[in-house]
């Protein structure tokens, strides 16, 4: 924590000359970024006043957006949350970065031809979602949230222009939380470097950034004696008292990417509105299983379920080097680029092993040929389609074809629809195809697998009436690939459908609010390869107003979160994945979460202060985000974002 205070402190020089009428916080009337406010009429020097549209930021090749400063009710679902998401269908385990169970079934495109196990996705930035920004004056941002018992978590940022058209920026993450059982510390940090850059004439731009995050976490293997927690014997009000099955097991995953886009136009834009893209990315992904002994929780015969002399710290590892060409034509209503992507595959284990006289392989790689293409129309300022395709095709991991098509349009003045459609084939993500182990029983190497298809239907229609969004999601998986109980891959001949509806709506009364979320879904065939919750709620009523003579705004409230009760997967440790449940596995679920909480917001600064799951100060907590593992006690849950434009 001593590298968080330091930069806590350094860019609190840095940035302490912040003067509040210098960027004031409300938009001008009119669109100008900078405000003249003395036109040098007593002497040659021009003096300006930033404002809020000083200040942006984008992702590559989008447009720019100006920084959030308004206080909305559903920032109090983000900035209390560790990963500064909003975590509506997960269930968060007792500790702050150790993951969370997925409740609702999602396609994540990282794991694609990557390692990356699923309980160590949460933190994940992708090239997709790395800010490029464009400031006036020298920009700091800190992001803080209070640890489960002992740390805390700190994301900070600070970004500057050099003249008109380079800027850079440094974003640190740095998460230590100890949490309240034993054996489950959570360490993770992440570091980005970024940079964009404009030519003078805008015939060539470039954004590259480096990214390293490390995810670590102890792992505990659930509490034992779940009846003594569930009955809130004495012994447990400590939870350090609670026996744990696992006493000296941990994981390490580590993601580092450099990436490099630039784009340059030969001709005059306005008449020959053609481009020519580049684009190169090197990542890699490292998961380490450690332990200082064999842990007797995974095996009950050592003589004929033990490896002798294999490595009780086991590691696998991936590389993705892409190399892209394109071509570029773009103007106001139509934008189409397609081009050519070489890759160079690579995944492997450190640590060789032999099952039943058959040698696994210790590395499997490839070279891959593929295209690339994005298509977006905007017409009449009343349609928008977005259109996303890339296939390649390799001997090792197949081919693979992901296609992702969004059209928006607008039929009545503030009423939206939007409707998606989906497809995705590719091989599974490589934690199902190899892993070796000193536990005879969890080595395996799903040899000749399929591709796992997913095809995904759905929409969501807007509505100017309090506020609402309704949606409507319809998914088939084909050759579902799962673990099953006994931590081993599987794929289903039979193909898992899975059907999604639900909404959102804010119904205000004065200065009172209500926001309710409603999710229902449903596995209709295969349900017992995916267990889920069929409903899952969040209800948050609020009251919100100008404060302390309009210096300071507050909103003030109480949120309850529920999930039916379910047979859910378990969490296991060695793959950091998610297994179909065990013999000793419980349902979950049927039990609400309540959050008493008061949000402020002063200036460019916001406190986001929560009383988390105030219903065990009336009965024992019950709730469980794993079987075996349980949700937090009550804590007080503390959040901070703070903008500094300098």
């Amino acid at each position: 924590m001593k590298h968080i205070l330091f930069i806590i402190i350094f860019f609190g020089f840095v940035s302490k000359a912040q003067v509040v009428n210098k960027t004031d916080i409300k938009s001008p009337q009119k669109e100008e970024d900078t405000l003249v406010i003395d036109n040098g009429k007593k002497d040659s020097l021009k003096i300006f006043k930033p404002t809020i549209n000083d200040y942006q930021y984008q992702t590559q090749f989008s447009e720019k957006k100006i920084f959030d400063t308004v206080m909305t009710f559903d920032k109090t679902n983000i900035y209390s949350q560790y990963n500064n998401r909003d975590n509506f269908g997960k269930a968060q385990v007792a500790n702050i970065g150790a993951g969370f169970n997925p409740l609702v079934y999602e396609v994540n495109p990282e794991q694609n031809l990557s390692l990356l196990p699923s309980n160590k996705s949460y933190m994940i930035i992708s090239a997709d979602d790395v800010k490029y920004y464009d400031v006036k004056t020298p920009t700091a941002t800190f992001i803080y949230h209070t640890a489960m018992k002992n740390g805390a978590a700190l994301n900070s940022t600070y970004t500057q222009n050099i003249g008109k058209r380079f800027n850079f920026a440094i974003e640190y993450m740095g998460l230590r939380s100890q949490g309240f059982y034993r054996n489950s510390l959570a360490s993770n940090n992440n570091t980005l470097f970024s940079g964009h850059y404009v030519s003078k004439s805008g015939n060539y731009e470039l954004f590259a950034h480096y990214l390293h995050q490390n995810v670590n976490n102890q792992e505990s293997g659930g509490i034992v004696e779940d009846d003594l927690f569930q009955s809130g014997d004495s012994n447990y009000k400590n939870r350090q008292n609670a026996q744990v099955n696992l006493a000296s097991s941990s994981s390490q995953y580590s993601y580092r990417r450099y990436y490099l886009t630039h784009q340059f136009t030969p001709f005059n834009s306005e008449k020959f509105p053609f481009s020519i893209r580049h684009t190169l990315s090197h990542q890699g992904n490292k998961y380490f299983y450690n332990q200082g002994v064999v842990e007797p929780y995974w095996f009950d015969d050592a003589a004929t379920e033990l490896t002798n002399g294999f490595p009780l710290t086991t590691k696998k590892y991936s590389e993705n080097f892409s190399n892209t060409v394109s071509l570029v034509f773009n103007n106001e209503k139509f934008k189409l680029d397609g081009g050519v992507r070489y890759q160079m595959l690579k995944f492997g284990v450190r640590d060789l092993a032999t099952v039943n006289g058959t040698a696994f392989p210790g590395e499997l790689k490839e070279n891959r040929i593929g295209a690339v293409g994005n298509l977006q129309v905007k017409l009449w300022d009343k349609f928008q389609l977005k259109s996303f395709l890339e296939f390649s095709n390799g001997s090792q991991f197949g081919s693979y074809l992901r296609t992702a098509n969004n059209i928006k349009f607008e039929p009545i003045k503030d009423y939206f629809v939007n409707a998606k459609v989906n497809f995705q084939s590719a091989y599974p993500s490589f934690n199902y195809l190899l892993n070796t182990s000193v536990y005879n029983k969890y080595n395996y190497y799903l040899e000749n697998a399929k591709n796992q298809t997913v095809t995904e239907i759905g929409g969501s229609v807007n509505l100017k009436w309090f506020k609402t969004e309704i949606f409507a999601n319809y998914f088939r998986i084909d050759n579902y690939t799962y673990f099953n109980a006994d931590g081993a891959p599987a794929q289903s001949s039979n193909s898992l459908n899975i059907s999604q509806i639900g909404g959102d709506a804010t119904f205000s009364f004065g200065k009172f609010h209500l926001n309710t979320r409603l999710h229902f879904q449903n596995a209709l065939t295969n349900k017992e390869l995916l267990p889920m919750p069929s409903f899952i709620g969040r209800a948050n009523f609020f009251f919100q107003s100008k404060a302390f003579k309009k210096a300071a705004e507050v909103q003030m409230g109480v949120k309850v979160y529920y999930f039916s009760k379910f047979a859910s997967r378990d969490y296991f440790p060695i793959l950091n994945e998610y297994i179909l449940p065990s013999a000793d596995s419980f349902s979950i679920g049927g039990q609400p979460i309540a959050d008493l909480y008061i949000n402020m917001k002063v200036k460019k600064m916001f406190f986001y202060v929560e009383g988390q799951q105030i219903g065990t100060f009336l009965s024992n907590n019950k709730a469980y985000a794993f079987p075996h593992y349980p949700v937090y006690d009550f804590r007080l849950n503390i959040g901070i974002v703070w903008y500094l434009f300098n």
